[in-house]
């Protein structure tokens, strides 16, 4: 089954956000392959290609990540709510992320995406380029949903103790979990995504030093460089 992946990349950016309510219907494992194949094209650190993915579709699997995804929210749940009390859209997210924790064995597939190599003892600068060279790939995998309306959430709750995480995948020494993404058809729709204007959280040659603050792309001119 071949899809349609032909969505233009600005709208695609423009209108991706994590969804996490879906509906409980399956999703042909050809159309998982083609996200998985698009998310392999992604840069890596010196082409080694050091990704591995595990597809979950097996409800017994499914149920112990659940748990593992219960345990921790429960634990913190109290800290977000307590943020939320004067805040609407975290008190939505709040709402949303409960619904994953209470739904999580009911998405029709997730993949927990992995890289090759060990943590362990590394310098941060090494650590880096593992990290470097899977969230290009699972950045791949969220745009590739967006591009066929295909719910995708990136969520690491699940994977919180690394321990019991590798014991339900089978993951032998060297292949590390990083991020689960859950994948499903969405109830309702995509839509704009909110976001503080650009000019807010970007500096100029120095950290904090923002000409342009408070201002999206679009109403920043153009300062042709003079030097």
């Amino acid at each position: 089954m071949q899809v349609d992946f032909s969505m233009a990349i600005g709208e695609a950016m423009n209108t991706q956000r994590a969804i996490r309510r879906v509906k409980p219907d399956p999703i042909d494992d050809t159309i998982i392959l083609q996200l998985l194949e698009l998310a392999t094209r992604a840069p890596n650190a010196k082409n080694e290609q050091s990704w591995e993915f595990v597809v979950v579709k097996d409800i017994a699997v499914k149920k112990q990540l659940a748990t593992e995804n219960r345990t921790l929210w429960n634990m913190v749940k109290k800290r977000f709510e307590k943020k939320g009390r004067d805040n609407p859209a975290m008190q939505k997210l709040n709402v949303a992320t409960q619904w994953a924790a209470d739904n999580f064995e009911n998405y029709p597939a997730m993949v927990v995406c992995c890289y090759k190599g060990s943590t362990l003892a590394l310098h941060p600068l090494i650590g880096t380029q593992y990290y470097g060279s899977i969230f290009p790939a699972i950045q791949n995998l969220l745009l590739a949903s967006r591009a066929i309306n295909l719910g995708a959430n990136l969520t690491t709750i699940a994977l919180w103790n690394q321990r019991r995480s590798r014991r339900i995948l089978g993951l032998p020494r060297g292949i590390v979990p990083c991020v689960v993404v859950t994948l499903g058809w969405p109830i309702g729709n995509y839509g704009p995504s909110c976001r503080k204007p650009v000019g807010d959280v970007v500096s100029l040659d120095r950290y904090n030093n923002k000409p342009w603050l408070g201002k999206s792309s679009g109403e920043i001119e153009i300062q042709k460089d003079t030097a």
